[in-house]
């Protein structure tokens, strides 16, 4: 093969690993710092689909809670996931959230973790916490808020409310962590 040649493909080689690895860290999802997104809609009660500023859709997993699974493939509807799924789709769909990325910015379905706060200063993660509609959920490195999360868990245990006073199984279902 001749030298030009050869060259040429090494640096064609290395221009497309350059972008494979440069282009990820470019994407608005990958900011160091918070954005702006549309919530086209909620998928359950804690994982959104929004619409970032460059029209590009994103899934976007809540940090710090987790809500019962109702679109689990191959697994039953749990205790109060439908309810949980319906109060973040009201709360936030067709509007503009914050979005915080926390340390660890993707899990391992590619989903983006971020923090969700609406325009006028409501906590997505507080509000799930509070209603009862979710359990605590910390993975580290994203706990910066797992204390706070955690107290605001046992106040709705406590009181009975959403899914700690209808679920007969929501203490098995949160002891499983």
């Amino acid at each position: 093969m001749p030298r030009p040649l050869v060259l040429g493909l090494i640096a064609a080689a290395a221009l497309a690993l350059t972008y494979l690895l440069v282009w990820p860290l470019l994407r608005p999802s990958e900011s160091t710092g918070p954005f702006s997104a549309r919530v086209l809609r909620a998928v359950d009660g804690d994982t959104l689909l929004v619409r970032l500023a460059s029209g590009e859709r994103e899934r976007v997993r809540v940090i710090g809670v987790d809500t019962p699974e109702d679109v689990a493939p191959g697994r039953p509807v749990q205790c109060w996931s439908r309810r949980a799924a319906a109060f973040t789709q009201r709360t936030l769909a067709g509007r503009v959230v914050r979005l915080v990325p926390g340390r660890e910015r993707h899990d391992r379905y590619g989903r983006l973790l971020a923090y969700v706060r609406r325009a006028d200063g409501l906590d997505l993660e507080v509000e799930l916490l509070r209603g009862g509609f979710a359990r605590t959920l910390a993975i580290a490195p994203n706990v910066d808020r797992a204390v706070r999360y955690a107290t605001l868990e046992i106040e709705a245990r406590r009181a009975g409310r959403g899914l700690w006073g209808a679920c007969p199984a929501a203490a098995e279902w949160a002891a499983g962590r």
